[in-house]
């Protein structure tokens, strides 16, 4: 299974080896190279996100829903497992990053019982066996990156860039669930996304992206590797879920 697991990831690789290559190795650079990433990077400026904001019917948002549940790997999960050894600097923000995960402590604001609560209140139901494969292969992706430590750098990356895009995304489905009649306390995990991460992205670019860089410039490119393997995965996830709603 690990083998299998490995080239599966490399699968992924190659399909982004060629333009991560491209990615500027000095921190300066690399930075803006990835900020970039937020308006051109793959499956950014979907219109399914304004679609659901504004047209989809509650089983469709549920479905989405349900979809993205079945597929979560846990940020929290992720950034434990990535920060294991990491040189200081880096591993405190992945630190500080894990604490606001975990709601600094207080059960009601950590964020994977927060998204509990709201696939309760849905009363859905995500099961693998009912989940699309593009979401699969999206927290397969992401799971992978985080507990093979030949991929630390490609997860340091991918859940940056996960910081870095979310906040639009979270925005429209905050916005779906406000249309269909959810409180401000049940789509709450979403209201939340919308604006933390907007911090949570600059923190992590400046207190562990760079400073990692910095120490070894060849880290860059393995990041643009993660970055660009997990919006690709996002990105078939969006169209399958556009195939599914005719858009």
């Amino acid at each position: 299974m690990l083998r299998l697991e490995g080239a599966f990831l490399e699968e992924l690789r190659a399909e982004v080896m060629v333009e991560a290559a491209d990615a500027p190795t000095d921190p300066a650079g690399f930075i803006g190279w990835l900020e970039a990433l937020q308006t051109v990077g793959p499956g950014q400026g979907d219109p399914l996100f304004p679609w659901l904001a504004e047209t989809a019917s509650r089983e469709e948002i549920c479905w989405f829903l349900e979809q993205e549940a079945a597929g979560e790997a846990g940020f929290d999960d992720l950034v434990a497992m990535t920060q294991v050894k990491l040189p200081v600097s880096a591993k405190l923000e992945l630190a500080r990053n894990y604490w606001d995960e975990m709601g600094r402590g207080a059960l009601r604001g950590m964020h994977g019982p927060m998204l509990g609560g709201l696939i309760e209140t849905l009363g859905l139901e995500p099961e693998i066996e009912t989940t699309v494969w593009q979401s699969l292969a999206l927290a397969n992706a992401m799971t992978t990156m985080a507990s093979a430590r030949r991929y630390a750098w490609h997860s340091i990356g991918a859940l940056g860039v996960i910081e870095l895009t979310a906040p639009g995304r979270s925005k429209h489905t905050a916005a779906a669930l406000r249309r269909i009649g959810l409180s401000q306390s049940e789509r709450r995990y979403f209201d939340l996304h919308a604006v933390l991460d907007v911090k949570h992205s600059a923190d992590w670019n400046r207190e562990a992206i760079i400073p990692l860089v910095r120490e070894d410039s060849r880290r860059a490119t393995a990041m643009a590797e993660g970055a660009l393997i997990r919006l690709a995965c996002g990105a078939r996830c969006f169209a399958r879920y556009r195939a599914q709603f005719g858009i």
